[in-house]
């Protein structure tokens, strides 16, 4: 067999531990070859849609591997089981498809995500004995394709949508590549309609397409990437080594990190949908200007943050059922949120820190108490802001000691006089670091010039900007692009 064809199938095959992400020379050109197919069969549906299917398994099976089949399997259980809630009106078998759903879906999550976990927590308690884990593979981006593939069974017995007659359409929304494996989670109510509309994007759908992939690549590996080589992980691998100042800017260097690997992501994808005709929801909001809890969880991972209010929290009773079960509501919502991003205790906590607050500010009247008053919601804004970066310690750090030793060090040990040494040590990932909070703040009408500038350019100046962009990553990269920190849950 020649060299080039064995190069190649080695290029093509799955590789443990390296997922296709989009930033890599090697999605770029599997996405031109798939892009150019797309053009070419925009008017035949049957051929662009199967395009799309096998791209999006492949590009599955490359993150993957093998759990392609698990993949598929989640699709036909839940194709057959709406089917057949749709097809029956007698309650106690409708209520008996969607409970098999809701088993195997979570059951199959449950397995994979938090059977070690669970076993762990109650083993040694018991029997007095270490656990020893069992060599469970976490599925890339399980979490994500569980719930939505869940919610459209949901929907389906809510009879709020009607199930479809074609399994390779639902097979398509399940499996759509650009968010399968770190979001935004997308409802059938919202991507359903737009398979069936086989729509091509207009020149102000490719400016804004180009404008978040642009954005997004910018953001996760520039600034991201670049903080996280050379100042989180060195941190927070070893908090106690540090002083109270280090870990601080260790702290709000991770704040902007997950913000700029998450919302990056979520830009690619976004911009990618866009790009090939169809649009998927807004993910992030500027969280960080926030003036509440509550607004903060309107504006950060807010298809995660909307499934579990309209999933979980309103079918718990939401405020419906008084002030005390409001507030129970909400930090069981929220510790089941935390716990949807990791089997550890660590990821409960940051859910509980989040819920309890959520209660309480609920209780004090909080968000209404910032209408009309500009001193309180700077004030908010700089408490919520704060808050935030406690919780993301947490949610950071490899164990619960580590994080409680990092915030007695900024508690006890902070000295102002070593901040400006610093900045001084670091001087690239303090200029990221302000560049990254300052845009961050920035209005959202600068997103829509910006827009409008890169369908003026046209075809040769968003090649220049895309060729410019390039330069610029590969400049600040020190390494490899690292995955992204969600494809973990």
């Amino acid at each position: 067999m020649p060299d080039w064809l064995l190069n190649l199938g080695h290029i093509l095959a799955y590789e443990p531990g390296k997922p296709l992400i989009f930033p890599t020379g090697l999605f770029f050109w599997l996405f031109l070859g798939f892009a150019f197919f797309h053009a070419a069969s925009r008017r035949i549906w049957s051929v662009r849609k199967w395009l799309f299917i096998a791209f999006s398994l492949y590009f599955y099976y490359k993150c993957s591997g093998i759990f392609l089949l698990l993949l598929v399997g989640t699709s036909v259980v839940d194709y057959w089981l709406a089917r057949w809630i749709a097809g029956t009106q007698r309650r106690g078998w409708r209520a008996t498809f969607l409970t098999v759903s809701l088993v195997s879906n979570l059951g199959v999550l449950f397995w994979f995500k938090y059977a070690n976990f669970v076993l762990g927590s109650v083993w040694a308690p018991l029997s007095g004995h270490a656990f020893t884990p069992m060599e469970i593979l976490l599925p890339v981006g399980i979490s994500f394709y569980t719930f939505q593939s869940l919610s459209y069974t949901i929907d389906v017995w809510r009879r709020e949508i009607d199930p479809l007659r074609d399994y390779s359409e639902f097979l398509f929304f399940v499996s759509f590549f650009p968010q399968l494996v770190a979001g935004p989670i997308v409802r059938a109510s919202v991507f359903l309609p737009q398979i069936k509309a086989n729509h091509y994007p207009d020149r102000t759908e490719r400016a804004e397409g180009w404008r978040r992939i642009l954005g997004g690549l910018l953001k996760k590996a520039v600034i991201a990437d670049y903080i996280a080589s050379n100042l989180v992980d060195r941190i927070f691998d070893s908090p106690l080594q540090h002083t109270g100042a280090e870990c601080l800017m260790a702290a709000y260097g991770y704040t902007l990190q997950i913000y700029c690997d998450f919302s990056g992501y979520s830009d690619m994808a976004i911009g990618i949908a866009l790009l090939l005709g169809f649009r998927l929801p807004n993910n992030f909001d500027r969280p960080y200007v926030s003036a509440s809890l509550t607004e903060f969880w309107r504006r950060w991972h807010i298809s995660l943050s909307t499934w579990l209010r309209d999933y979980l929290y309103i079918p718990l009773g939401g405020n419906r059922k008084g002030k005390y079960r409001t507030y129970f509501n909400l930090a069981a919502t929220m510790v089941l949120g935390g716990l949807w991003h990791g089997a550890s205790w660590k990821f409960v906590l940051w859910g509980t820190m989040h819920g309890v607050a959520l209660a309480l500010e609920k209780a004090i009247g909080w968000p209404r108490r910032l209408e009309g008053s500009k001193l309180l919601r700077i004030f908010g804004t700089l408490f919520t802001f704060h808050f935030v970066v406690l919780c993301w310690i947490f949610f950071r750090a490899k164990s619960m000691s580590l994080a409680t030793g990092m915030i007695l060090k900024i508690a006890t040990e902070f000295h102002v006089e070593i901040v400006p040494k610093l900045l001084d040590a670091w001087p690239m990932v303090t200029f990221l670091l302000v560049i990254g909070f300052s845009v961050h703040f920035l209005p959202q009408e600068l997103k829509k010039v910006c827009e409008e500038g890169i369908a003026k350019a046209g075809w040769i100046g968003t090649g220049a900007l895309l060729a410019l962009a390039i330069w610029v990553v590969v400049q600040a990269q020190t390494a490899d692009i690292q995955p992204f920190i969600y494809f973990q849950f």
